[in-house]
C-alpha cells in the first residue's frame, strides 16, 4: 500500500513538473483564442496577452496584433492600417517587436523621427480578401492614412469568410485546454476532418474573380474614409524557386496586375525582389511564411512606399463606424 502510494506521488509529482514545463518553457496550454464572427468569419479574441515558445503575442479590443489603441489617431500623429493574414500577423513564431507592422513603423519612425507613426495590425491566419473587407467594414480604417493590404499568391484564391473552424480546428481554439499536456497530446494526434469546412473549400465558380472584386470594395471602403490602399503580395516559396509560379498562378498574377493597374491601386510585388536573392529560400520558414530575413526585407519595401505618406494631410478625419462609437468588447 504505502509502495502503491509511493509510485502515485511520484506520478503526481512528474505531471505536475511535465505541466510546468510546458507552460513556462513553451506556452502550452495557453494559446491564443478566435472568436467567430458573422461578418468577418473569425478574429482574435479581443484583449489576450500570451506567450508561445518565448514570443509575446498582443491582441488588442479590435483583435489587432499589438498594443490597446484610440479609435482615432492623435494629433500629429501618421496612422498606417496593415491588414493581412499569417504572414502580416506574425503567428506564434513570431515575437511582438518583430511582427511586420512594428518593423514598418520602426522604419518610418527612422525616416521621419520628427513625426509620430503609428502602424496598427489587423490580422489572422488564413485571412483573406473577403475576410479582410468585412474586417474593414465592421471596424472601418481606425482613421488611418494608408491601409496597407498584405496578401500572398494563395490569396488570389481564398474562399469565403466561415467561422465552422472555431473551436473545432484546434489551430483555432475557442477556450484553453485544461492542460498544457493535452494541448501536446492533441498536436500529436492527426487533425479530424470537418466536412463543412472541406466542403467550403471546394468552392465553384471564379474566386479570382470574388476576390478581385473584394480588394476593389476595400478600395472603396479606404477612400470613403480619406485614405489611401497599398495592395502588396508575397509569393509562395516555389513561385521563386524552379520551376517557378504554376501556370494558374501565373494567370491569376497576370490579372491581378491589370486589375491594380486599371483601379489605380499602387502595388508591390515582391516575385522579383524574392526571385533575385542571393539565397530565395532563407526568406522563408516554411513554403509561405516569412523568416526574420523575409519580414526585413517585405517590410523595409513597404516602408519605402509610404515615406511619401508622412507629410501634412489636408483630408478631414472619416466618420468612425458605429461599431467604433459603442465598441461591444469593452
Amino acid at each position: 500500500m504505502k509502495i502503491a502510494l509511493l509510485l502515485i506521488a511520484i506520478m503526481v509529482i512528474v505531471v505536475g513538473a511535465v505541466e510546468a514545463a510546458l507552460r513556462l518553457l513553451f506556452g502550452f496550454g495557453n494559446p491564443p483564442l478566435y472568436v467567430a464572427d458573422p461578418q468577418v468569419g473569425y478574429r482574435l479574441a479581443p484583449n489576450q496577452r500570451v506567450r508561445r515558445f518565448g514570443n509575446r503575442i498582443e491582441i488588442n479590443q479590435y483583435s489587432m496584433r499589438g498594443g490597446p489603441i484610440a479609435p482615432t489617431p492623435d494629433p500629429g500623429t501618421v496612422r498606417i492600417l496593415l491588414l493581412g493574414d499569417s504572414i502580416a500577423n506574425g503567428g506564434w513564431w513570431t515575437d511582438q517587436p518583430d511582427i511586420l507592422s512594428a518593423q514598418i513603423e520602426h522604419c518610418l519612425t527612422n525616416d521621419a523621427p520628427q513625426k509620430d507613426v503609428e502602424v496598427l495590425n489587423a490580422s489572422a491566419n488564413s485571412w483573406g480578401p473577403r475576410n479582410e473587407l468585412a474586417y474593414l467594414m465592421r471596424f472601418g480604417s481606425f482613421g488611418s492614412r494608408v491601409v496597407v493590404l498584405l496578401i500572398n499568391t494563395d490569396d488570389l484564391f481564398a474562399t469565403a469568410p466561415t467561422s465552422i473552424q472555431v473551436g473545432r480546428d484546434r489551430n483555432y481554439p475557442s477556450r484553453r485546454p485544461p492542460l498544457a499536456l493535452l494541448e501536446v497530446l492533441s498536436r500529436l494526434q492527426k487533425p479530424k476532418p470537418i466536412p463543412e469546412l472541406e466542403a467550403l473549400h471546394q468552392e465553384s465558380g471564379d474566386r479570382v474573380g470574388v476576390n478581385l472584386e473584394a480588394i476593389r470594395q476595400i478600395q472603396r471602403q479606404v477612400q470613403a474614409q480619406h485614405g489611401q490602399l497599398l495592395l502588396a503580395m508575397t509569393p509562395l516559396l516555389r513561385e521563386v524557386v524552379p520551376p517557378g509560379s504554376r501556370d494558374y498562378e501565373i494567370v491569376a498574377r497576370d490579372r491581378l496586375r491589370t486589375f491594380t493597374t486599371a483601379e489605380q491601386i499602387p502595388y508591390l510585388d515582391f516575385l522579383a525582389d524574392f526571385q533575385s536573392a542571393s539565397d530565395p529560400p532563407a526568406l522563408y520558414r516554411d513554403h509561405i511564411h516569412l523568416s526574420p530575413a523575409g519580414n526585413v526585407l517585405v517590410s523595409r519595401a513597404i516602408a519605402k512606399a509610404l515615406r511619401p505618406q508622412l507629410g501634412p494631410n489636408p483630408l478631414p478625419p472619416a466618420k468612425l463606424p458605429d461599431s467604433l462609437l459603442n465598441d461591444p468588447w469593452e
